[in-house]
């Protein structure tokens, strides 16, 4: 997938040529677009009983698959203030507590375009009794599955592989006692 332009969005001209997957330069006018990573955000969320939250995706990419918590960092904005956000709009709940865990690059295919992204993770607690409460159009359910161990993380059917990577990363943090 290329993420080609067929004309410059500058000057209209037909020799714009993408560099490498990391800009798009126009040999007519000079234009140069860089195509820079995108930052997301994800949560990790442990209910009492040890079990992790996730979302069944509503929509592509990945729809039906599980995922955790969390979208695109908006401009202007920290990727600790888009954990809160996102988890909000998603589960209707506010995190109590947020640590940040680790980040992994990941592609996000939408539309035939391909977004490389750099994905930020946390650890986030809820308030004790939380009522969950998924966000039309982003969440089709919510699904609580124990991971504690490579085989019941083989067993996730995860969206995206930061997500896979994260949850090995936790699963080896936790075996060290380092969190």
């Amino acid at each position: 997938m290329q993420n080609d332009f067929r004309f410059c969005p500058q000057c209209g001209g037909g020799r714009i040529e993408n560099v490498a997957m990391r800009k798009w330069l126009c040999a007519d006018c000079g234009f140069d677009l860089y195509n820079n990573v995108a930052t997301a955000v994800g949560l990790i969320i442990c209910g009492a009983d040890g079990r992790v939250l996730f979302e069944r995706r509503a929509k592509e990419p990945r729809k039906g698959f599980l995922a955790f918590p969390g979208g695109f960092v908006d401009p202007d904005e920290t990727a600790e203030e888009a954990a809160f956000r996102e988890c909000v709009e998603e589960t209707g709940v506010r995190p109590q507590s947020l640590r940040y865990l680790c980040s992994f690059p990941n592609t996000y295919e939408y539309k035939h375009i391909v977004y490389k992204t750099c994905d930020l993770f946390f650890e986030a607690e809820l308030p004790a009794g939380a009522d969950l409460t998924a966000q039309a159009g982003e969440v089709t359910a919510f699904d609580w599955r124990h991971v504690r161990n490579e085989q019941e993380l083989a067993d996730v059917p995860l969206a995206f592989e930061s997500a896979r990577r994260t949850l090995a990363f936790w699963l080896e943090q936790k075996a060290q006692n380092r969190l």
